[in-house]
């Protein structure tokens, strides 16, 4: 099984998707953190931006080829950045469940403004990100997590696509 977590920076996606992959005792990836294992900190140019893509989609096909459960974690705000699981998906016969994590602007402002372990991403980072976000044409759930605990998003997440966590 494979769940993509998406939404703007700050909004606690890796929160959540930590919380989720534990649940389902699986792995998680995360754009942030792949970047920082590959020393492309603060490098974001395309070329930066496709090796961390790259080995992001390597250790999701390698453990889904594995039989475990993957739950990938980043901003996914383009399309063509989607289509690459959602092909792999359907290549490898596995469900793909999409789950978009939003909050109010005001949270994430101070959200982002705060040290994170990984994330290098600042409110202007959010605001272009969010110019640039296209919407998601697949079927997803939205959990806003200035609203819900960890423990409710995961109970929202594993009714909506039927999970046995």
């Amino acid at each position: 099984m494979l769940l993509m977590i998406t939404g703007l920076p700050g909004t606690g996606k890796t929160t959540f998707a930590q919380f989720l992959a534990e649940a389902l005792q699986g792995k998680h990836f995360n754009t942030d953190i792949i970047r920082d294992q590959l020393g492309l900190r603060g490098q974001y140019d395309q070329a930066s931006k496709n090796r961390v893509y790259e080995a992001l989609f390597f250790q999701t096909r390698t453990s889904l080829s594995q039989n475990i459960p993957v739950v990938v974690d980043g901003t996914f705000y383009k399309k063509e950045l989607r289509k690459p699981f959602l092909d792999l998906a359907k290549e490898m016969d596995c469900p793909i469940h999409w789950v978009e994590i939003t909050a109010d602007e005001p949270i994430i402002k101070e959200r982002v403004s705060q040290k994170r372990a990984y994330s290098e991403a600042d409110f202007d980072v959010y605001l272009k990100i969010k110019a640039d976000f296209e919407p998601m044409e697949e079927e997803h759930l939205i959990l806003r997590s200035d609203q819900l605990t960890v423990e409710k998003m995961i109970e929202l997440t594993k009714s909506y696509y039927g999970l046995s966590i």
